[in-house]
């Protein structure tokens, strides 16, 4: 019987993906955490074999929370279960020890085979996250080498449009996309650069050259 741990904040989604698990024969759901210090106190107490982990959550995140877990005697296999997809997340959750990194959306079987193959001590990844690491190592330095490299090529556009000064009707107008469209990009990439507004994310464009069309 594999042991299974999920850390994840939205107890919506973590409360499903148990109901989901738990159906499997073989696999046991032995403690949900909604953070990565509670992910670490259950790993304690309940000595999971695979803890799947989401990334970004309130105080101590998914990467801290994984280092600290695969560093200790013992260390259950960590598989991430996120919704990011960017470089900086798949490469940092890779350093700080993580066996798998799947997307969320993935289906069962998916889930579970990444699941039971962390158990056994194997690595697995997505189908869209083995793209990324074949092509970063194909480059030798993959998209880390442009501007942002967490930014999806779209997003790119919509962050180079901003850095031109131009609002959303005019970047869905330039781009040929809806308006809400426009505004959900908006919404991702004040998040992948940690800023909380459009001035923000005009500075860090224009500094990183975006604005002259690079």
């Amino acid at each position: 019987m594999t042991r299974v741990l999920i850390a994840d904040d939205h107890p919506a989604y973590r409360r499903g993906l148990c109901l989901m698990l738990d159906g499997v024969d073989g696999l046991q759901v032995v403690g949900e955490a909604e953070n990565g210090l509670r992910a670490m106190e259950l790993a304690q107490e309940v000595a999971p074999d695979v803890v799947v982990m989401d990334l970004r959550m309130p105080g101590i995140d998914g990467i801290e929370s994984t280092r600290r877990l695969t560093r200790q005697p013992e260390a259950p296999a960590v598989i991430v279960l996120t919704m990011f997809e960017d470089d900086d997340s798949v490469f940092a959750a890779m350093r700080a020890g993580a066996r798998g990194y799947l997307l969320k959306g993935a289906e069962q079987d998916e889930i579970v085979r990444a699941i039971q193959a962390a158990a056994a001590g194997e690595a697995i990844f997505g189908p869209e996250i083995a793209q990324r690491v074949i092509a970063h190592f194909a480059t030798g330095t993959g998209s880390t080498s442009a501007a942002f490299p967490s930014l999806t090529e779209r997003e790119r556009e919509v962050l180079q449009l901003l850095a031109a000064g131009q609002g959303n009707a005019s970047i869905a107008h330039a781009l040929m996309i809806s308006l809400k469209t426009v505004r959900n990009h908006v919404s991702n990439i004040f998040t992948k650069l940690q800023v909380t507004d459009r001035a923000a994310a005009i500075v860090k464009a224009r500094e990183a050259g975006l604005a002259s069309g690079s």
